[in-house]
């Protein structure tokens, strides 16, 4: 969305009535009622103006204080110097808060100015955290919790959480897949711990309990969240925090809380934002001139077109992002509220590549019963609309393609001699994909007894996604002549019931806290589809007329699953002189994924603290905060496909699978069809268990101005579920999920964060910090030599192994050939491992891993007045990357057949052009990376500077930058990705055609009133 700002000043009586109407408009009395005006000009006839300055303890002016008065829509902030002035009448009471410091209240008489003094707030250095089934002060934690405020997210163009959260916790390592808009992401926390593609954390957002199947979308399932509406995201790291969970916390939890009304005067808040996207970082082709020298050079046959085409910049373009959000927020003594509408066009720079998100958001909690009744309403509703370009043509396209080629003729895009301009694939290709969502869950509460709260929680996620792809015919191409469609509709419905009861009680020196709960969950999704082609090619869309497919390929297909979770679980909390804490988690799960042998686990942690920093001998120590904390304990993972305990049938005609056997059918072919094991029976199959140690510190110095967290910890998978050969000749089918006995993956590491900051009453405060991450993974007791993960594509390369899982390696592990360079004869030289003379794929050595050992981010934030700088950096290191996309088109055969490529195609001169891109380390490349991924520059704009302080109570302006550079010695577009191929089990680190990512600017206006 373009903003124009006009010279001419704002009729400020129109504004006024116009606030004026919308907030009457939230109240019981009518507007236009005669004695509310009435009262209204008797107010303003004894209404004076007070003045005064707002210091802190030390006696030093606090900027950017709110100054209120009293249940009254009226309020203004403090000045650079900590003044203010606002109207008021005798008797008016005004509040003065300040972030940090205790809210103070001053009751007007006839005195005009005041000189108020904020005492700093010691219960905001103990912060209440979001936890599994409730809440802990952050003085009781004895777990590895790691909290994310809305103020600390990365700002700019989000489209899910998974980007508001990147560098932002020691241990969680955030990739997204490609630059695509909302683009899929692997969040994985502590380092991985399955073998499967279900390597995400669980989900829990106010409440609920996502799943995490897919709901039909090709692009990140979260998408449909404005993040927006997010207060904070808090990450359950360890077993004690997250085992709660159960079965589903194996690779950690993150509960996201959203915004909630505050008791208070009714706020409206307003933000915008424009943002500007072009690609990153080209790869170094060869221009035209280039080309053909180098063309010529080699002896290739040089195909000179006249033209001078950069298809990088002919097929990517600057993409506009636009974003607006509105959202409104109140409450009196009983209710509270928070409502939201937000809409996001978010253009990807590929043509035809586009996310548009739009949302609704209602938080309400009521009270009652003298506040031992309370309720809380969450519901949310999104539609995503997602159009994708056919990335697998576009991007070796605008690598490869003869760059003295022009990329139109007469205007129109150039058809080539043979295959296919891909600006003509922009017009005849479309993905479109819209998924309709809505969550709501209700959660009434009652405090039975004293301390004693029963609540319920229940609730829906409903989730319809339609999905179109289809190719317009085009004559002029017989691969594209007859045009085609598929189309899928799938709809997802999760139901969630649970009851919790919740004791505490403090007793002097003794506090405790008693949860004991049931949950009862079940997962519905259905799917179905079709397909056809052949369809006229008469300028209408193939999905607007399905009845005139001509084709005799049609199919059509349809599934749904069912499955459904329950459990039991329970957790104790004690403390003793708020020194010593203990938490105890017991939760036992029952899954319909699992067959009858071994339905229900449980899942168990226990977890111990101290708060060294309030025993006496720490009276007069530098330390505001020193805690050790210790836990352990186990937690599963249920992340396999459906029914795969369960024997299935199918029919077949292969392997002379037919009956009944008579003498009067002739031929094969009039027999009906055989009855087949499609999967065989498997009641023993059961979960994989997590166990999980951890060892922490927290510390806090400099009256906790320095604040810092270490922890160690120990992880190791048991029972690892994979889908492997059965190794049993009676088993028909051969392949199916099973557990690998003794087969176990282990992961060990070091976390820290530390953070400094100023004194943020000053003029000029700062903030730095950052995180730091030293993961080791390992594979051990594995049966399996190797079981492939990523396997190349292409032309004469299709299966060959990538990467995979490997004994005593690492996950991602590359299993290559190791290239020793170009021998004498013009052919690839590779080492010979085992000394037979022969090269083969026992030659191929462990080459390094996808995953990263180190991940790290750091940060910096400026604050000058009403002035905020802020920059983030993130990085990894330890890791490498495949570069597949260099493997098929950065080759000497391509140059010599005029197709183009870079520098490293002629980097070995007397390399034969025939020489073969064969899998190996000749392509392998280090992943190591430091980015700038966030800086924003902002200001808060003084309503009084303008006269507007009787309207807003703050504007603000920023300008944020996103990806602004990478210090990396990976060639391609960018080190951040994964797009290899994978099918049961998890790829990492292979660059398959990937989206460039792009560097995006992005200017905002935030109004708040």
């Amino acid at each position: 969305m373009y903003f124009k700002f006009k010279q001419k000043k704002p009729n400020r009586l129109i504004i006024g009535l116009s606030v004026l109407l919308i907030t009457q408009a939230g109240n019981s009395a009518p507007i236009f009622d005669e004695s509310f005006l009435i009262k209204k000009n008797n107010e303003e006839s004894i209404q004076q103006t007070i003045n005064g300055t707002v210091l802190d303890e030390n006696g030093i002016p606090l900027p950017g204080a709110t100054v209120q008065v009293k249940e009254t829509n009226r309020g203004v902030t403090t000045n650079f110097d900590g003044e203010f002035s606002i109207e008021a009448q005798e008797g008016d009471t005004l509040q003065i808060s300040f972030v940090g410091f205790e809210t103070h209240e001053i009751l007007i008489s006839d005195k005009s100015y005041f000189e108020i003094q904020l005492e700093t707030d010691s219960a905001s250095l103990d912060e209440v955290v979001i936890v599994g089934y409730g809440t802990q002060k952050k003085s009781d934690l004895t777990g590895a919790v790691s909290s994310v405020d809305s103020e600390e997210f990365n700002k700019g163009i989000v489209s899910n959480p998974g980007d508001l959260l990147q560098g932002k916790v020691s241990g969680l390592n955030v990739t997204n897949s490609s630059g695509e808009p909302g683009a899929g992401q692997d969040i994985v926390i502590r380092g991985v711990s399955t073998l499967r593609s279900g390597t995400s954390p669980l989900y829990v957002i106010d409440g609920f309990v996502l799943d995490n199947s897919s709901i039909g979308v090709p692009t990140n399932p979260l998408n449909f969240i404005n993040t927006q509406d997010i207060e904070s995201i808090n990450v359950l790291k360890d077993a004690s925090a997250a085992a709660i969970y159960g079965s589903r916390a194996a690779n950690g939890v993150v509960v996201i809380t959203t915004k909630q009304g505050k008791k208070g005067r009714a706020q409206m808040n307003l933000t915008a934002s424009t943002g500007i996207s072009n690609i990153a970082n080209k790869i170094d082709v060869f221009s035209a001139e280039e080309f053909r020298n180098v063309v010529q050079e080699i002896g290739g046959s040089l195909s000179d077109n006249g033209g001078n085409t950069d298809w990088q910049e002919e097929l990517t373009r600057t993409a506009v992002s636009n974003n607006i959000n509105f959202s409104m927020s109140g409450g009196s003594e009983q209710t509270s509220y928070f409502a939201s509408l937000g809409a996001q066009d978010q253009e990807g720079i590929l043509n035809n590549s586009e996310l548009q998100r739009y949302s609704a958001r209602v938080n309400v909690s009521q009270t009652g019963l003298k506040d031992r009744l309370k309720v809380d309403l969450n519901l949310t509703a999104s539609r995503v609309e997602n159009e994708r370009p056919n990335a697998n043509s576009i991007i070796p396209g605008m690598l490869q393609l003869n760059p003295t080629t022009p990329a139109y003729t007469n205007g129109e895009p150039t058809v080539f001699g043979t295959g296919i301009n891909p600006l003509i694939i922009e017009n005849i290709f479309g993905d479109y994909s819209n998924n309709n969502r809505m969550i709501a869950n209700i959660s009434p509460s009652l405090e039975i007894l004293e301390g004693l709260t029963y609540k319920l929680n229940f609730g829906v996620d409903y989730s319809k996604t339609d999905r179109d792809i289809q190719f317009i015919p085009y004559s002029q191409d017989p691969d594209f002549a007859l045009g085609s469609l598929e189309t899928s509709f799938t709809t997802n419905r999760n139901t969630l019931i649970e009851n919790t009861l919740n004791y505490e009680v403090e007793r002097g020196d003794h506090s405790l806290n008693l949860l004991a709960g049931h949950s009862f969950q079940q997962f519905f999704i259905e799917a179905k589809g079709f397909y056809f082609s052949d369809f006229p090619d008469n300028g209408v869309e193939p999905r607007y007329q399905l009845g005139e497919a001509r084709g005799e390929d049609a199919t059509h297909w349809s599934n749904a699953t069912k499955n459904e979770l329950q459990s039991v679980f329970g957790r104790v909390n004690y403390t003793f002189k708020d020194r010593y804490l203990i938490t105890g988690t017991l939760r036992s799960d029952g899954s319909t994924k699992f067959g009858e042998n071994n339905k229900y686990a449980t899942f168990p942690s226990l977890a111990l603290g101290w708060n060294i920093h309030r025993e006496s001998f720490m009276e007069n120590s530098i330390f505001s905060n020193l805690k050790l904390r210790a836990s352990w304990g186990k937690s599963g993972n249920q992340e396999i496909p459906s029914k795969q305990t369960q024997p299935s049938y199918g029919e077949s005609f292969e392997d002379n699978d037919i009956y009944p056997l008579d003498e009067n059918i002739l031929t094969r072919e009039n027999y009906p069809y055989g009855l087949v094991f499609a999967r065989t029976a498997n009641p023993d199959l059961q979960w994989e268990e997590t166990t999980q140690s951890n060892i922490g510190i927290d510390f806090g110095i400099l009256n906790s101005r320095f604040t810092g967290t270490f922890d160690y910890f120990i992880k190791e998978t048991n029972d690892v579920l994979l889908y492997f050969s059965t190794q049993d000749p009676i088993d028909e089918v051969g392949f199916r999920w099973q557990n690998i006995p003794g087969m176990k993956i282990k992961n060990n590491g070091l976390e820290v964060a530390l953070d400094y900051q100023s004194d943020q009453s000053r003029n000029f405060s700062y903030n730095l910090g950052g995180n730091f991450s030293y993961i080791t993974n390992e594979i051990t007791d594995s049966p399996f030599t190797i079981v492939t993960t990523g396997s190349a594509s292409g032309a004469g390369q299709t299966g060959a192994t990538i990467n995979g899982y490997m004994n005593n390696r690492p996950i991602g592990n590359f299993f290559l050939r190791e290239f020793n360079g170009i021998g004498e004869d013009g052919f690839n030289s590779f080492t010979d491992v085992n000394g037979d003379g022969q090269i083969d794929n026992s030659d191929r050595i462990s080459a390094g891993s996808a995953i990263p050992d180190i991940i790290y981010a750091f940060y910096t934030n400026f604050r000058y007045k009403n002035f905020d700088l802020g920059l983030n950096f993130n990085g990894v290191s330890g890791n490498k990357i495949y570069n597949h996309t260099r493997m098929s088109l950065f080759n000497k055969t391509q140059i010599s057949n005029s197709l183009n490529t870079t520098e490293q195609a002629i980097e070995f001169p007397n390399e034969d052009p025939s020489n073969s891109n064969t899998v190996s380390t000749r392509y392998l490349e280090d992943g190591s990376f430091l980015r700038l991924n966030n800086a924003t520059l902002a200001y808060n704009l003084d309503p009084n500077l303008i006269g507007l302080n009787n309207m807003f109570t703050n504007i603000g302006f920023s300008l944020t930058g996103q990806n602004l550079f990478v210090i990396t010695d990976y060639s391609g577009f960018d080190p951040e990705l994964n797009t290899g191929n994978s099918g049961d089990s998890k790829s990492y680190g292979i660059d398959y055609y990937t989206y460039p990512t792009p560097r995006t600017f992005t200017f905002g206006l935030n109004i708040a009133f």
